[in-house]
């Protein structure tokens, strides 16, 4: 193509000029833009919508979700509250709470007494045979408590979230969104608790928080460590009192004893721990306990300096039925034997005390003394086919022992189908267990709080003892009080009832004819 000066290409007419311009360049396309932007997640959101309507929905159970409802005498509020695990707690100010393992969901209900109506407390002074009648108008109360606050909680998380919802996203249609997941999840939350409902959890209450007014007591101007003497003392009544308060004014379908049952204190560990002996001694005093037995571990290091903590036993005024620990010592035992009021029970020998035959083995170990080395497991097991053999020759005489004690577990699990209950201790924490021939194995707490070792761990030992109900014909435990009490420096305490298998609602009557007198065989024992 011929290249045409601008000057000359100026001064043509412009058709012409055309001809000899160059044509411009075409512009590049511009290449498509990559689509870097990631796709939208969707989890942020939903995990916001998911806390609005939880948190919306417990402020609405907080702020409008509770109900006032009379139960019986009682003026009570009704809740539901957030939890982990469930339950029912019934809160009795200023005396503690009530627990009881009624269901498990993800909400629990919580029963505020509130205050005992004068005006219906007074008719059923004047009027004792309304009592009989009392459980049925309790559980219509209850109720109909319980449908008014289903109702009043449904509307609570249901504004709850709606309020909450718009006020963060500010848009109706999320808003309506948080209200129905709330609704949706107390739903489900009430279809849990249906569907886990124990109505027997009432048979097996936990009273907790009783020891909460202890320092008013005593006087918060006073120091527990300079008047420690009554601190022990009023521990120690407080547990007491308010159990017996509890089983007097409960109208729960719980065992009652009456003057027919046989009361047995079992303690156990008390490792030196001169705070026991106020406790036991107000125990027996509340309880009207008829026998305390104790299965072994009361000293530390078995000395004959150490006998002199041993006589507070005499001034408890009920027999003392006692067995070796691994850490009693022979001079420990013979100073006991010499007690009026101790009965102490080594190598199978059977004494009957207080209307109840006992029969129990010293521990074979002793371990505070180091120049011995420990037998082990094999150790106690020898003991307790000891003591098995000698609880077999007592039916076979026509003398057939009612409690069994042994102070390790292993040596216990050994008499397994010739005695109905056998009693132990060492662990230092409370166990039941049923084992395989039918014997209950009943495993006590320490009652000294692990004496020394109490501040070893994160939290002090607690103090543990418990009271078992016999029944005087059958000789068979009908029920038993284990009580748990905070300890060093701690004012809580849990008091639980507990009935034996063959004595709850509806069990098959229990045969008081003698068994057999050898085992039948269990898979894989000779």
């Amino acid at each position: 193509m011929v290249r045409v000066p601008a000057a000359v290409l100026n001064r043509m007419p412009n058709r012409v000029a055309a001809l000899f311009r160059r044509p411009p360049a075409p512009r590049p396309r511009p290449l498509p833009e990559l689509e870097l932007a990631a796709r939208p997640r969707p989890w942020p959101g939903a995990l916001g919508l998911t806390l609005v309507v939880l948190v919306g929905a417990w402020l609405g159970l907080l702020v409008v979700g509770n109900v006032r409802t009379p139960v019986g005498p009682m003026n009570t509020t009704m809740a539901l509250r957030p939890s982990l695990t469930g339950g029912t707690k019934i809160n009795v100010s200023p005396l503690g709470a009530l627990t009881l393992d009624s269901h498990v969901a993800p909400v629990r209900l919580d029963v505020n007494v509130d205050q005992l109506d004068p005006l219906r407390s007074q008719e059923l002074v004047d009027h004792p045979e309304r009592i009989s009648g009392l459980q049925d108008e309790v559980v219509h109360d209850v109720e109909h408590g319980t449908f008014d606050l289903a109702v009043r909680s449904c509307v609570a998380v249901v504004t709850g979230a709606g309020v909450l919802g718009f006020a963060v996203y500010r848009r109706p249609r999320r808003a309506l969104t948080a209200a129905g997941l709330a609704l949706a999840l107390l739903a489900a939350s009430g279809a849990s608790a249906y569907a886990t409902w124990n109505p027997k959890s009432v048979l097996e209450p936990r009273f907790s928080g009783l020891l909460s007014s202890a320092p008013s007591v005593i006087g918060n101007a006073r120091s527990i460590v300079t008047d420690f003497n009554v601190y022990q003392e009023e521990l120690a009544r407080l547990v007491t009192n308010v159990t017996k308060l509890y089983d007097v004014t409960s109208t729960l379908p719980a065992y009652q004893p009456d003057p027919s049952t046989i009361r047995v204190l079992h303690v156990s560990d008390i490792h030196l721990n001169p705070a026991s002996w106020k406790i036991i001694a107000s125990l027996v005093k509340q309880y009207k306990v008829n026998v305390i037995v104790d299965s072994g571990d009361t000293m530390d290091h078995g000395t004959a300096a150490e006998n002199g903590f041993l006589g507070p036993i005499a001034g408890l005024g009920v027999p003392y039925v006692w067995v070796r620990g691994n850490h009693d010592s022979k001079v420990t035992q013979r100073h006991l034997e010499h007690m009026k009021n101790v009965h102490v029970l080594d190598d199978g020998h059977a004494q009957t005390v207080g209307g109840l035959r006992f029969a129990g083995i010293g521990d074979p170990q002793f371990t505070p003394d180091r120049a011995v080395v420990p037998g082990g497991d094999a150790a106690e097991r020898l003991a307790g086919d000891r003591l098995d053999s000698a609880l077999r020759s007592q039916r076979a005489a026509g003398t057939p022992v009612d409690v069994a004690i042994a102070h390790e577990p292993v040596a216990a699990r050994e008499t397994d189908g010739e005695v109905p209950l056998v009693l132990c201790g060492h662990l230092h924490h409370e166990g039941d267990e049923k084992l395989p021939y039918g014997t209950r194995l009943r495993m006590e707490g320490s009652t000294g709080g692990s004496g020394l070792r109490a501040v070893e761990g994160k939290y002090p030992a607690p103090i543990e003892a418990s009271v078992l109900y016999f029944d005087r014909d059958s000789h068979r435990l009908q029920a038993w009080d284990a009580i748990r009490l905070g300890g060093l420096g701690l004012t809580t305490a849990e008091v639980s009832r507990h009935l034996a298998d063959d004595n709850r609602p509806g069990a098959a009557p229990v045969s008081t004819a003698p068994a057999p007198t050898g085992k039948a065989p269990a898979p894989g024992r000779p």
